[in-house]
């Protein structure tokens, strides 16, 4: 088989990939076809025009794409970015490529990489709403910082809101995260998060199935949800509105057939409409990580002992070293973040009792001050 030459210099097969991948017009489900009519992009490459038209589900806009001078000349510009912006090229046929994301419908023929990819990773996406309130915001720190803590490997998409509380708390449990982009992986979307990307980036991975380059198009957010639910065994839904993308996100996970989950919102509240919809349409409701963790055969014969056992652990250590009006503070905001008047009527304690208490709560690491005098368990 011949191998590609541009400017005289041999290629290796990364070449072919990043070419294919870079191909517009022409959808995952369509390159994995040509994949198997030809075994490999270098053989697609090598094609005549000819052989080409013979292929019944190609039509004449895809041959001549196939057949562009300026989108081959084109691919070693891409491999230079690839390479400026230390990124990792996993094609479909390579065995670190996430065999859960390979058994969906239309799955990237390539994917770019920042960080690092487990073969056979155990995953749960959590997704939301971008502007979710601060009890979605909590629910979904938490949820991920439990999840993380069973070995949980947490998928999201990085966006401002649940995504990006999602990953902070499997962050803050010291497991690891996959952010899944809507763009090239040289920028940062939204910018705010970029500090949080590369801290993803060093312990688990920031992907995409796009080149560098590539903006962060409206239209290229649902076809990343495929992926986000792809890479997962299930989905977790934390607040969205009835037009929300993570409702697209969902029926993704329901057509790969893997198991959806919603938290339960307040009734009132537009950002809980969608999900508390998903839960009266059979999807199942999350109080607590071990309300997913049970859905799956593999924690099911630990799930009693092992999961009891951590959760009782981490019980233990909320209260390690508190005296009486820190746990009774405690009790109160385990349910939900508090301002510190409500907290104050709750409990029953002055408020220059409370006060003096969550200053030493802050302290020893159990309480994080929230804006406006709102104080809520640090996970």
């Amino acid at each position: 088989m011949n191998h590609c030459k541009v400017g005289y210099k041999m290629f290796d097969s990364m070449f072919y990939w990043v070419w294919l991948s870079s191909i517009p017009g022409m959808g995952s489900r369509k390159k994995n076809r040509l994949l198997e009519y030809f075994k490999d992009p270098a053989g697609l490459w090598d094609a005549s025009e000819e052989e080409l038209r013979k292929i019944s589900f190609l039509n004449g806009g895809s041959v001549c794409r196939l057949l562009d001078k300026n989108l081959r000349e084109d691919v070693s510009r891409h491999i230079e970015n690839i390479n400026k912006y230390g990124i990792k090229v996993i094609n479909i046929q390579e065995e670190i490529y996430p065999e859960c994301l390979k058994n969906i419908y239309d799955p990237p023929v390539a994917l770019y990489v920042r960080g690092s990819l487990l073969k056979d990773e155990k995953a749960v996406a959590v997704v939301g709403s971008r502007n979710a309130s601060l009890y979605g915001l909590t629910m979904a720190e938490r949820l991920s910082y439990d999840l993380a803590g069973y070995g949980i490997t947490i998928v999201s998409g990085m966006a401002r809101g649940i995504d990006a509380s999602a990953q902070k708390g499997a962050l803050k449990a010291g497991g690891r995260t996959i952010a899944v982009l809507g763009c090239g992986l040289d920028k940062a979307y939204p910018a705010e998060n970029k500090e949080l990307m590369e801290r993803i980036a060093q312990t688990g991975a920031v992907i995409s199935e796009y080149l560098p380059g590539v903006p962060p198009l409206p239209q290229n957010f649902p076809a990343r949800n495929r992926i986000i639910s792809g890479l997962s065994m299930g989905t977790v839904i934390i607040e969205a509105n009835e037009k929300s993308g993570s409702l697209i996100t969902a029926n993704f996970a329901l057509e790969q057939g893997r198991e959806v989950f919603a938290v339960p919102g307040n009734i009132t509240s537009p950002v809980s409409r969608g999900t508390n919809k998903l839960i009266k349409d059979g999807a199942k409701i999350v109080t607590c990580a071990e309300d997913i963790l049970e859905e799956f055969i593999f924690y099911q014969r630990t799930y009693n002992t092992n999961c009891q056992g951590i959760k009782e652990k981490k019980e233990e250590n909320i209260f390690k070293g508190l005296d009486e009006n820190e746990r009774r503070l405690v009790e109160h905001l385990r349910n939900e973040p508090l301002h510190i008047d409500v907290l104050s009527k709750q409990s029953g304690l002055g408020i220059q009792l409370v006060n003096s208490a969550l200053v030493m709560l802050e302290l020893k690491g159990v309480v994080e001050q929230m804006p406006g005098k709102v104080y809520k368990i640090k996970v």
